[in-house]
């Protein structure tokens, strides 16, 4: 599985209210949470995402509350994948658990820049910087979470049979 998208480049502790402010969270509408993705860091980005978009971060992305909410607007809003320094331990999980593919690796994030055009090889974990010419090795993700993944997430993965 790969994924080629323009990147939007963000700092260290990306907190989940910057990524989906809490006076948002009384819907379960996922397009409506898109809407405010980013939007108290990024006014910007509800405007310029595309499908198929990359977010790269510093260290800790991810961290504050437990909400599920963060990576449900960012998957939402197109972001085809997040690459960051390292995430906060409960929003890796629940990236994985709804399906938004993420990457941890330092390097890439050191060469990646905002506007760059990134491509992710997730069944290599290869990632390649086509501004810089750059690539880079991060963990790749096991055959059972590509397809999780795939299948836009854990409880889908499950509907289906992926897990005995």
């Amino acid at each position: 599985m790969r994924v080629s998208g323009t990147v939007f480049r963000y700092g260290d502790n990306v907190d989940t209210d910057v990524i989906i402010p809490a006076r948002y969270l009384n819907t379960s509408n996922h397009a409506e949470l898109a809407l405010h993705c980013m939007e108290d860091l990024d006014a910007t980005f509800k405007d310029k995402v595309k499908k198929g978009d990359i977010i790269v971060a510093d260290a800790n992305f991810g961290c504050g509350s437990s909400r599920e909410h963060a990576p449900i607007a960012i998957k939402e809003s197109g972001v085809s994948c997040v690459i960051a320094r390292s995430f906060a331990r409960i929003f890796y999980r629940n990236s994985i658990n709804i399906g938004l593919p993420i990457l941890e690796c330092p390097e890439a994030c050191a060469d990646i820049k905002a506007g760059d055009t990134v491509v992710v090889d997730f069944s290599t974990g290869v990632i390649t910087n086509k501004r810089s010419g750059n690539t880079f090795q991060s963990e790749p993700f096991p055959p059972f979470m590509q397809e999780l993944i795939q299948e836009g997430g854990l409880a889908n993965y499950v509907a289906k049979g992926g897990i005995a």
